[in-house]
């Protein structure tokens, strides 16, 4: 029996495989509301087999957003078009999950085929926060650090999006504390310089995801998994690392994280990674086997053998892809 298309439970949720749609981006929705295209998008990628299929990064306030043209789950108003396609994926044995996201100091940008340029307030664009007052680049406009009062609110705000999510019909969460976005700004020596709090020390920095975890278990059921996403290193000296995330997955497994799906890197620009097949997947071996938390690998992983190798070596549960199965939606049958 092939692992990779063995059932996997996570609580009361079971996939029918271990093949995830890693959430992508899509630049298409407007005002945050989803449209037909996410509706096919998410919706072939069931009809393809996979057992997850994850929507993008979906922005939990308005200024979240990494480009206007994000999904946004900030309005109940936003729960009705989701509901659509969730009822679809699930129609198809697939089970629904949505990655709830803000973008910190890396959003207000343009799409990507737009040029991904920062966008000015005048152009569309707005203020960007961020733990400290640190741009992503030295050219970029300097975001604004966050009160106490204004963490606190986002806090809620992730809250917030779970409980909309719930009746929109998702049955997985996953938090997006990677890829130089705020909870991984947070995290993260290199962005943040707080001397508060939420600053400093490795238990201060991560507080915010923390709390976040809190909030969102509080308004997501017990019978649901809740997964986040992490960039497992910097790729940087002095940066996030390894041990690290060892750390910080070890203290998510007692307080309700389901699963840790190990990226890495995004927090600078400029940083070298030699990249290849399954170049993330030690970061997720080592979560995996060190602390008995549950990962998903990713990261070029395009080959069946590639991946039922990963699962038979157990250095991860899931596979989660995404440029294959935009190549190729119907790979997992």
């Amino acid at each position: 029996m092939s692992l990779l298309l063995s059932p996997f439970k996570l609580r009361e949720v079971t996939l029918r495989n271990r093949i995830v749609v890693s959430p992508m981006c899509q630049y298409s929705a407007v005002n945050g509301f989803a449209g037909d295209w996410h509706l096919v998008h998410l919706g072939s990628r069931a009809v393809g087999g996979a057992g997850l299929v994850i929507a993008e990064a979906t922005a939990v306030t308005p200024e979240g957003r990494i480009s206007p043209d994000d999904l946004g789950l900030w309005d109940d108003a936003h729960i009705e078009k989701l509901r659509q396609i969730t009822d679809f994926i699930r129609s198809q044995g697939a089970v629904a999950g949505i990655q709830l996201a803000h973008a910190g100091r890396k959003a207000s940008t343009a799409s990507e085929w737009k040029g991904g340029n920062v966008l000015l307030p005048d152009a569309g664009g707005w203020q960007t926060v961020a733990p400290s007052a640190v741009p992503y680049r030295e050219s970029d406009p300097t975001p604004r650090e966050l009160t106490i009062m204004e963490i606190q609110q986002l806090i809620a705000d992730f809250g917030a999006a779970a409980r909309r999510a719930l009746a929109a019909g998702f049955q997985v969460v996953e938090l997006h504390a990677a890829h130089g976005y705020l909870i991984h700004q947070f995290l993260s020596p290199l962005s943040n310089r707080r001397t508060d709090e939420y600053g400093g020390s490795f238990d201060n920095r991560i507080r915010f995801l923390l709390e976040i975890v809190a909030e969102v278990r509080r308004q997501w059921p017990d019978h649901l998994p809740l997964l986040v996403r992490i960039s497992a290193t910097d790729w940087v000296e002095g940066g996030w690392n390894g041990d690290d995330s060892v750390r910080l997955a070890t203290i998510l497994k007692d307080i309700g994280v389901d699963l840790i799906d190990a990226s890495t890197g995004a927090i600078v620009p400029g940083v070298r990674i030699h990249v290849g097949p399954g170049y993330q997947l030690p970061f997720a071996s080592r979560i995996r086997k060190e602390t008995g938390m549950p990962t998903g690998a990713v990261g070029m992983i395009t080959d069946a053998a590639q991946a039922e190798t990963i699962l038979m070596n157990g250095d991860a549960d899931l596979i989660f892809m995404a440029r294959k199965l935009l190549r190729d939606p119907y790979f997992p049958l």
